[in-house]
């Protein structure tokens, strides 16, 4: 820190204090001298005497707040009055101590800033964090939409232009919006992330707009809603398809100009927002059913941002799967090196219904079972549950590359089951619809892990011999 004061005795006396609490001091005896050292070397604070031969302390303040902004001061004056204390403030004083004070007074102001310093380095420490977490680089793949993609996130990024993001649960739309944010001219700002699906609808507004003390049970001091906190940043809000339509209709007059007013408030406010918003809903269906407002879709359909579902990425699919691999071998201490080939045709076999998010985890589960170099087929799922999650929108089974084995696995099992529901259960008479012999029926059931009571029906009616 910066000690300033032009009575030779008083620095020296708040040297030896703050030293004896491990504080690395600098001193200075005039306010030019102090500039001086502030412009060559960084400080967390500056100790300053309100009356200096020279330029004031309170001159001092007012230039340090141009030169440095959020360098906090703390003045220190034997002339203590109200208009001076309040002046003091007024130029940007974080504290005010008059002579004479004990030293626990001074520590105890100098400890507040040392604390406020250590929070700031934190938050530029997570910001930081963050952009990188961020970077457009890190959306992998190299199908033509990823490199679609990343090329469209940099031209848009550095606008303010508001941002739709559309796609399936699970493709990285997350990262797309954190990705622009580290692009634009904000990214140095505030980047606030709403889960609209995760907050109940009663409690979203106030978390989005803040709320005044009283407005509501429980409500016992005035709160800042997440768009203040993103004021000169960006504010992502996801599933905003979840949102209620009376918070949409807020959220429109919100997007207009920025405007807007606290739960149980009259004063209306403004602030300075990007905001990109996500769904992973039908947005056109939700419009038709009027779960969404036409026009809100439109006010925030300025970009439209899609990124593919992993089913249509191809070669992708490995080249994350290698990427996940590395991580997990970092993070879990093992050494596998590489995926076998029959695993690597399982996982461009399966159609990815839980997308990228779903190749992460089937990537740990692999390293975490496995215990060679190499990742075998039977260290991965068997997908069985995951293929009948839900068929890609506007294809029919079978159709799509890369899941005819999981179509027909799919088409036998409900052929078979249609049989034996048919003919109650009997396996002969099942088998003879379908072509085969009972034996060969027999067989299959085996072979598809279907049993009697998997089709809904009794104990066979009918036996067959085994020889």
């Amino acid at each position: 820190m910066l000690v300033v004061d032009d009575e030779r005795n008083m620095r020296l006396s708040l040297e030896t204090v703050l030293r004896a609490e491990g504080y690395d001091v600098r001193l200075a005896e005039s306010a030019e001298a102090a500039l001086k050292a502030v412009g060559a070397e960084e400080f967390f604070l500056v100790v300053t005497d309100g009356r200096l031969g020279g330029m004031s302390g309170y001159d001092l303040l007012r230039e340090l707040a141009r030169r440095k902004p959020g360098l906090p001061v703390l003045m220190i004056t034997a002339y203590a009055t109200p208009k001076l204390a309040v002046e003091a403030i007024k130029a940007g004083a974080i504290d005010y101590l008059a002579k004479p004070f004990e030293p626990d007074e001074l520590l105890h102001a100098v400890a507040r800033c040392g604390e406020r310093h250590r929070l700031l380095a934190e938050n530029a420490a997570l910001r930081a964090r963050s952009a990188e977490a961020c970077r457009v680089e890190h959306l992998i793949g190299e199908c033509p939409k990823v490199q679609e993609l990343r090329q469209l996130i940099r031209t848009v990024a550095p606008t303010d232009a508001t941002v739709l993001i559309l796609g399936e649960s699970g493709t990285g739309k997350e990262l797309v919006a954190g990705a622009i944010h580290s692009l634009s001219r904000r990214s140095g700002g505030s980047y606030v992330r709403i889960n609209c699906a995760a907050i109940p609808e009663t409690l979203l507004e106030s978390e989005l707009f803040g709320h005044e003390k009283g407005s509501f049970t429980g409500a016992h001091r005035t709160k800042h809603g997440q768009v203040e906190e993103a004021d000169g940043g960006t504010i992502f809000l996801d599933e905003i398809g979840d949102m209620s339509r009376p918070l949409q209709a807020k959220l429109l007059r919100f997007l207009e100009d920025g405007s807007f007013t606290r739960v149980g408030g009259t004063q209306e406010l403004r602030v300075d927002v990007r905001l990109i918003a996500a769904t992973n809903r039908d947005v056109v269906d939700a419009i038709r059913r009027g779960d969404f407002r036409e026009d809100l879709f439109h006010r925030l359909n300025v970009m439209q941002f899609r990124p593919p579902p992993l089913r249509e990425r191809g070669g992708d699919i490995l080249l994350l799967a290698a990427h996940f691999l590395r991580g997990f071998n970092a993070r879990l201490g093992k050494n596998v090196r590489s995926i076998s080939e029959p695993a690597r045709a399982a996982l461009a076999a399966h159609t990815w219904p839980g997308n990228i998010r779903e190749l992460r985890n089937v990537i740990e589960r692999a390293v975490i079972l496995e215990g060679g170099e190499e990742v075998q087929a039977a260290s991965l799922p068997d997908f069985e549950v995951e293929s009948r999650l839900r068929q890609p929108p506007g294809e029919a089974r079978g159709s799509r590359l890369g899941g005819l084995g999981d179509a027909l696995v799919t088409f036998e099992r409900d052929m078979v089951g249609a049989a034996l529901r048919q003919h109650g259960g009997d396996l002969a008479n099942a088998a003879a619809q379908l072509g085969l012999t009972p034996e060969a029926l027999q067989f299959r059931l085996g072979r598809l892990s279907l049993g009697i009571s998997d089709v809904g029906m009794a104990a066979p009616q009918t036996t067959f011999p085994t020889t």
